[in-house]
């Protein structure tokens, strides 16, 4: 299984290219998972469903299937902290996930950058960005060795995840502590205690 995430500010063009590179992906024979993260209360359920009246007698968890689809829907008692990590494990085999947003999550991940929005870049101090997403390269703020894509050319950044697709073999950090150092990207830009400590930062909670 591939993981690759996409990070940057809101109205950047994260679910855009994540939902162009889901179809391009799957025309090309693969079958594609979705991680996202949301910053506020949300519900895929509907009042008056037998599922929705199932959580709302107190149900933790609660299944939906049927021979065309299934859902999950889990309550937490108490806000919890998403842990990207955790969310991919609950995925059926998948040839690629693609996890949108998680931006300071230890996974190799594209940054989606406009300069219209004015918001600061995140690459210079993250060792997990190995490729930038633009439609404005002449005006990134810092100076990078990294790959610039164009944020345009979703078939362009497809190409780029297959060429690199190696790269992005997942291995959870829970299955082996020793496989921690894989996710950390030889990034040129991020000055090298940077890279080192990058790992040591994923179960203290500050990554």
């Amino acid at each position: 299984m591939k993981v690759v995430g996409f990070c940057g500010y809101s109205g950047s063009g994260k679910t855009t290219l994540v939902e162009q590179l889901v179809a391009r992906l799957r025309l090309a024979g693969h079958r594609v998972s979705v991680v996202k993260h949301a910053h506020h209360d949300f519900d895929i359920d509907q009042p008056g469903k037998d599922s929705h009246r199932h959580r709302a007698a107190g149900a933790y968890e609660v299944v939906i299937a049927s021979n065309r689809r299934l859902a999950k829907i889990r309550e937490y008692d108490i806000e919890a902290d998403p842990n990207p990590h955790q969310l991919i494990a609950e995925l059926s085999d998948a040839d690629w996930v693609l996890v949108e947003g998680f931006k300071h999550a230890d996974l190799l991940k594209i940054e989606i950058w406009r300069a219209e929005t004015g918001q600061r870049v995140q690459y210079p101090h993250d060792p997990f960005v190995v490729a930038i997403a633009t439609d404005s390269p002449a005006a990134l703020p810092s100076p990078t060795q990294l790959p610039v894509l164009d944020l345009n050319d979703a078939d362009a950044v497809t190409a780029f995840l297959i060429r690199q697709a190696a790269r992005h073999d997942y291995r959870s950090p829970y299955d082996d502590a020793d496989n921690e150092a894989a996710y950390v990207a030889p990034s040129a830009d991020v000055e090298p205690d940077r890279r080192a400590g990058a790992a040591a930062r994923r179960h203290d909670g500050t990554g």
